[in-house]
This record gives C-alpha cells, sequence and structure tokens, in this order.
C-alpha cells in the first residue's frame, strides 16, 4: 500500500507546486550568493586600492542585498578616496528627499 509519496513525472498539483518551489529556492540562492560575491568585490578592490576598510563598512556592504546598489558601489570603489565615500550619493539623496 503506497501513501501517495511518489509523484516524478506524473504531472500532479503536488508535483508542480514541489517543483515551483525547488526552482524559486534556487534562484533566490543564486541571487543571494551573486550579491555576496559582489559585495566582496567591492571590499577587494578597495583594500587592493590601499583604501582602509572599517568594520562598518565591510558589514554595510556586505549587508546589502541589492544589486543595483552593489553595482553604484562598486562603479565608486573604483576612484573612491575612502571606503565611506562609496556610500556618500547615496546618503545625499536620502537627505534630499527628506529620508534619513
Amino acid at each position: 500500500m503506497s501513501a501517495g509519496t511518489y509523484f516524478p513525472g506524473r504531472g500532479t498539483f503536488v508535483e508542480e507546486s514541489y517543483l515551483a518551489g525547488q526552482a524559486e529556492g534556487q534562484a533566490e540562492g543564486q541571487a543571494l550568493g551573486q550579491a555576496a560575491g559582489q559585495a566582496e568585490s567591492i571590499l577587494r578592490l578597495l583594500e587592493g586600492r590601499g583604501v582602509a576598510v572599517s568594520v562598518e563598512v565591510a558589514e554595510r556592504v556586505r549587508g546589502c542585498g541589492e544589486r543595483e546598489v552593489l553595482t553604484r558601489w562598486f562603479d565608486r570603489a573604483i576612484t573612491a578616496e575612502t571606503a565611506e565615500a562609496i556610500f556618500e550619493a547615496d546618503e545625499r539623496g536620502s537627505e534630499a528627499s527628506g529620508e534619513a
């Protein structure tokens, strides 16, 4: 007697739901991995250029999961004189729009 746990290839609702959840989880994990890699690239770039990176800056960069933001920070890290400078335009934009 079967408990109904076998579903591969049957196209059941349970199978489709399982596979959709699995694909969503893989995509989410891949995006997180890419963001983490991008964050590490920013920190390596700054350190490779001889720019001192504080613990606070490293935590903020590693804690960001938004790839667009990380891309902006990477572009700024190419010429930034200080590690904190990669955030400056974002912070000025927040102040101008009334955010704190």
